[in-house]
């Protein structure tokens, strides 16, 4: 209290305890009307607890409700970039189904790092959260695949769900995306409409996702007279400056007769646009790009993108449910791909 009479003092924050008191209802009710438990309370006192709630300005203790109930209402979404349209996708499926559960959505990012992946797993144990989400992609070779593994387990031990989203490398419920076979089904479609000398843009060496799909393409090439010869395989970071850094190593060198540039996901795809243009190159005419995940955007850019459509929101909502005990999803299989054909790839 000051000298004019105001008082400026902090004041504790009210607890349960205090909303009961102030209700006139038992510490139960005023547990039970607050915390959405199953077992019915009388509606004048839920009312009451609710009133006073907002009167006192409470708010409840989500530590003391996560010792309690062992875990909390909180969903943890691990992936590789935010800023990639491909996780940001995926984790709007995954917050639209955590809407529907009454969840919320935390999220980090690996940066494609195993080592702070294993330490962000370790951190989040300690929070307790009630379902963990891994959608980031893995290195092919990768060290802490134990350490990772048992920590993720030990998670699950003490009542958490895990769910992986793409592969299933560590022997947990997964969300299966083919890859191999997406990648297959474009060659094919690529090589049925006149395509045949091929090159690549894809992440390093040991990326899984990556892998698959480079894999996948040149079996499809392999099935159907398409070319890719081992140089014109070209690596890079698996992002937008890394496909406009490997289609512009690629333009340098010469195309040497590629027709079509596959670039292992969208965003190295538009990035491998912007080269073409800024060689004075015509995409789409003067050299074809095709890429991987039907994210939004490219459905906008110029020419407009062929892809492998992947259902990036419908992986979300699929991890999310799995993880909560939906049956259907675990006997759903893979989620289905399909190739989609736009300018960028015109007919020859």
């Amino acid at each position: 209290m000051t000298d004019s009479g105001i008082d400026t003092g902090r004041r504790a924050p009210a607890t349960l305890h205090d909303v009961a008191r102030e209700a006139g209802v038992s510490l139960a009710t005023a547990s039970r009307s607050l915390n959405g438990s199953t077992r019915k309370v009388n509606e004048e006192y839920r009312k009451r607890v609710l009133e006073a709630a907002a009167r006192l300005d409470y708010s409840p203790n989500l530590s003391a409700q996560a010792v309690a109930r062992g875990t909390t209402t909180t969903v943890a979404l691990l992936v590789a970039d935010i800023a990639d349209p491909y996780f940001s996708s995926i984790a709007a499926g995954v917050v639209a189904e955590a809407d529907a559960a009454g969840l919320i959505v935390t999220m980090s990012a690996t940066e494609r790092d195993p080592e702070r992946e294993l330490e962000l797993v370790r951190t989040l144990r300690g929070q307790r959260p009630r379902v963990m989400i891994l959608a980031g992609s893995r290195p092919t070779t990768d060290p802490t695949d134990g350490a990772l593994a048992e920590e993720l387990r030990a998670y699950e031990r003490s009542g958490g769900r895990v769910v992986l989203i793409s592969r299933n490398e560590l022997d947990l419920r997964t969300v299966l995306v083919d890859n191999r076979a997406g990648a297959e089904a474009l060659a094919r479609a690529l090589a049925g409409i006149g395509y045949r000398r091929f090159a690549v843009i894809t992440g390093g060496e040991g990326l899984r996702t990556a892998a698959d799909r480079v894999e996948g393409f040149s079996a499809g090439l392999a099935a159907t007279g398409g070319e890719l010869r081992d140089d014109d395989i070209i690596r890079a970071a698996f992002t937008r400056d890394g496909g406009y850094d490997g289609m512009h190593r690629l333009l340098e060198r010469g195309l040497n007769g590629v027709e079509l540039v596959f670039a292992a996901n969208d965003v190295m795809a538009v990035g491998a646009l912007s080269a073409v243009r800024d060689a004075g190159l015509t995409p789409g005419t003067d050299v074809a790009v095709a890429g991987f995940d039907d994210i939004p955007t490219v459905r906008d850019v110029t020419p407009a993108l062929t892809t492998v459509r992947v259902p990036l929101e419908e992986l979300g909502r699929r991890a999310l449910r799995l993880a909560l005990g939906d049956d259907a999803v675990a006997a759903a299989g893979a989620v289905p791909t399909e190739v989609v054909l736009r300018e960028s790839t015109p007919h020859r």
